[in-house]
């Protein structure tokens, strides 16, 4: 193996790149494979959301708290990769924003009264395209273009099998499949982790004008910047994997979050993801239980404000460096009753 890499990566969404890119960055030399085309992580508004993302997750601390830590993992991580980070805060709009404010004071976020709403500047975004886009060309970084149908273990670490045909080998290989990783087919004891993760549908529509110069929520779902013009999002249909836009749906979307802001009439390209879920709303993300293979995959929808942290996280747990403190959140065992993992380890290969 010694013209292999020494990771491959599988899947090119968020936390693949940011994991690519982490361990290319500590002179790692990774292969990504991915088939290519939208992905979830493309179809996304890019949004670094702590603040509003905490309130939509149950007003947690310790979750606030490592949301938190994750936007803050992006100011280092985007000046390395020279990737757009815009910290123009967000906005929550209704009749709840009074009670929505004192929901952000009490979990430590900055927020604070204007003439439709709240706002905080706690939550920043970033180009989703852009980005996908400059960690695909980080050096040490090389991508293959196919899709990945098996892994399993060889001499020295494990192999990924493409629908062409390949066969590719490293040392260490990670899982950032998203909700792909139901089609992989995948040595049981792995199976067992990844069998909790669920697709959901998201669908958001594309108008080439500004709306808002920051993003701006509601119970109802928002209004972001985007490249270019603007993005209305986001529909959540669990369960859900069809890439058709629903029309009716996305309409909906659209009368709800911007209003007579968009006629019926103006042109709306629609774009539609499917994400990977776990039961509490976070990634996997570290070992998958046997020596060389990990997992960075299914974070709903915070991919994006938690990549630059799983790249991390996996990385430490790939060189054997000691865990840092988010990384037990993420772990991919979590889910697994007592009897299930001594299974997973009796067949582990």
């Amino acid at each position: 193996m010694s013209s292999s890499p020494d990771v491959i990566v599988v899947g090119a969404g968020v936390l693949g790149l940011c994991t690519a890119a982490t361990l290319a960055g500590r002179g790692l030399t990774v292969t990504v494979v991915d088939p290519g085309g939208p992905n979830a992580s493309s179809v996304a508004a890019g949004m670094i959301a702590p603040a509003f993302e905490s309130l939509a997750d149950g007003d947690d601390p310790e979750r606030a708290r490592l949301f938190r830590d994750a936007r803050d993992a992006w100011p280092d991580f985007s000046a390395r990769h020279g990737l757009p980070l815009y910290r123009e805060g967000a906005r929550w709009t209704g009749a709840d924003a009074s009670g929505v404010a004192a929901r952000l004071t009490a979990l430590g976020f900055a927020s604070e009264s204007c003439s439709d709403g709240t706002f905080t500047p706690d939550d920043w975004r970033t180009d989703p395209q852009a980005v996908l886009f400059t960690l695909s060309k980080v050096g040490g970084v090389a991508s293959v273009r196919s899709e990945v149908q098996a892994i399993g273990p060889v001499a020295g670490g494990w192999q990924a099998r493409t629908r062409d045909g390949e066969t590719l080998a490293a040392g260490h290989l990670v899982i950032a499949a998203g909700a792909g990783v139901a089609a992989l087919d995948l040595p049981t004891s792995v199976s067992a982790l990844t069998g909790v993760v669920a697709p959901i549908r998201g669908q958001i529509g594309f108008i080439a004008r500004s709306l808002s110069d920051h993003a701006v929520r509601s119970s109802h779902g928002y209004v972001a910047p985007a490249t270019g013009g603007s993005v209305i999002g986001a529909t959540m249909e669990p369960g859900r994997t069809d890439l058709d836009p629903d029309e009716d749906r996305g309409r909906a979307l659209i009368q709800a979050n911007a209003g007579s802001a968009v006629s019926g009439s103006e042109a709306v390209t629609w774009r539609v993801g499917i994400r990977g879920a776990t039961p509490d709303g976070l990634p996997l993300a570290g070992s998958a239980g046997v020596p060389g293979l990990w997992l960075a995959l299914a974070p709903r929808r915070n991919g994006w404000l938690l990549g630059p942290l799983i790249g991390a996280v996996v990385a430490d747990a790939i060189q054997g460096h000691p865990p840092g403190p988010q990384a037990a959140a993420f772990d991919p065992g979590r889910f697994l009753t007592e009897g299930l993992q001594a299974a997973s380890r009796r067949d582990a290969p």
